[in-house]
């Protein structure tokens, strides 16, 4: 029973580093490494900086389920954006989108019939079958 902890016994050192820091807060919109790997490739193709420019993830009006994820380079952030860096790769969010991504989880998936970004959200309430438009 090497995996029962007896009371007073001291956590793993695994326990311990897997566990989450409070002094820092999550951040609202997360990125997964298979994500982060293929921005850097598509900055690099595209002829972006990482040190100014980056990946803008948005909401727009459309789609067959109300709202459509967008997903664009940008070479600056705007004004009012709210700026999320990850290992180097900065992520830019307008206010209003921001409404409808917080909490998000952005992915890449790359299989024999699917490749592309996976916007995982819990705010999305329905969302259609390609996987690019939701309702919230």
């Amino acid at each position: 029973m090497a995996n029962v902890i007896q009371l007073g016994s001291q956590p793993s050192p695994e326990a311990v580093a897997a566990q989450p820091n409070p002094a820092v807060p999550p951040q609202p919109i997360q990125v997964t490494d298979r994500a982060l790997k293929r921005i850097r490739i598509s900055m690099a193709k595209e002829g972006v900086s990482p040190e100014e420019g980056g990946l803008r993830l948005g909401i727009k009006g459309g789609g067959c389920s109300g709202l459509s994820y967008s997903i664009t380079f940008d070479s600056q952030p705007r004004e009012r954006d709210r700026i999320y860096t990850f290992e180097g790769v900065r992520i830019f969010v307008d206010p209003k989108s921001f409404l409808f991504l917080s909490g998000m989880t952005l992915d890449y998936e790359e299989t024999l019939m699917r490749q592309g970004f996976n916007f995982i959200n819990p705010n999305s309430s329905r969302s259609c079958g390609c996987g690019s438009s939701f309702s919230a």
